[in-house]
């Protein structure tokens, strides 16, 4: 399965580019979900959201829908993240479990001055819970400092198949070894002179990528600093961020076009 996708669904230059003049706000959400194949939520970074909020962005979008879902800051944006624990637990039981079948990876991003430290890092790893209310949950991380990037830190991420962020970025890292049964690409160049963000060129480039993944193979034109993961079938969600954000929607359509869906 690869999954297409954007982040968020309320942003006012969308209005009457992305979505048709006149659209009600309140109808975004059902539009939005019906022209890509996953969004990734942002609004649950900054604060808690209620159950019934989940319960109502499930109900409006499509059967076969899946939502990603940004992790509360409080949990990453401290200095010691082994006391990370309530924050995570806090999080995990807000409410995110209503959205039963369409609840996708939970993605966990760092401040770009957060530094790798092995044993902290590992025990806020170690924290992260395997299920709620049920539910399988899948973790990613979203690391933004250069010391990183080491063989260490694939290693520790594989020990807990939780999935490396695949950055497309001109100011952070990218590290592109595949660590969980899960890929999770973020893509932040587009660019607002291209229509769609990115060159035809690149969006088929991507696709490529994408299809590679999913099939259980590891890119070759990417840099990775580990050993290939075990080749296996792996679901890939990949999304258009910032960047030229007005140009999201437009990227996300050319590659779910690119890739046949």
């Amino acid at each position: 399965m690869i999954r297409v996708g954007i982040g968020g669904w309320t942003y006012e230059p969308w209005r009457g580019l992305f979505y048709p003049k006149g659209l009600a706000q309140a109808r975004e959400l059902e539009f939005a979900s019906r022209a890509v194949t996953s969004l990734e939520i942002n609004g649950t970074y900054y604060s808690t959201q209620k159950p019934e909020s989940f319960r109502k962005w499930a109900k409006e979008t499509p059967e076969d829908f899946v939502f990603s879902v940004k992790a509360v800051r409080f949990a990453t944006n401290r200095r010691v993240l082994a006391d990370a624990g309530p924050s995570i637990e806090k999080f995990v039981t807000s409410g995110i479990a209503e959205l039963g079948k369409k609840l996708g990876p939970i993605l966990w991003q760092f401040m770009p001055t957060k530094k790798f430290d092995a044993d902290d890092f590992g025990a806020f790893l170690a924290q992260l819970p395997k299920a709620a209310d049920g539910l399988k949950l899948r973790h990613a991380v979203e690391v933004r400092h250069e010391s990183f990037v080491t063989k260490e830190f694939v290693a520790l991420a594989r020990k807990h198949n939780i999935a490396i962020v695949l950055a497309d970025s001109a100011k952070y890292p990218m590290i592109a070894d595949v660590t969980a049964d899960f890929v999770y690409a973020r893509l932040q160049q587009a660019d607002a002179k291209i229509t769609t963000g990115y060159s035809p060129a690149v969006i088929k480039k991507w696709a490529d990528r994408a299809k590679t993944l999913e099939k259980g193979g590891e890119v070759k034109d990417l840099p990775a600093l580990a050993d290939a993961a075990k080749a296996k079938k792996r679901d890939v969600f990949v999304y258009m961020i910032n960047g030229a954000k007005e140009r999201a929607p437009a990227a996300a359509a050319a590659l779910l076009a690119q890739l046949g869906k």
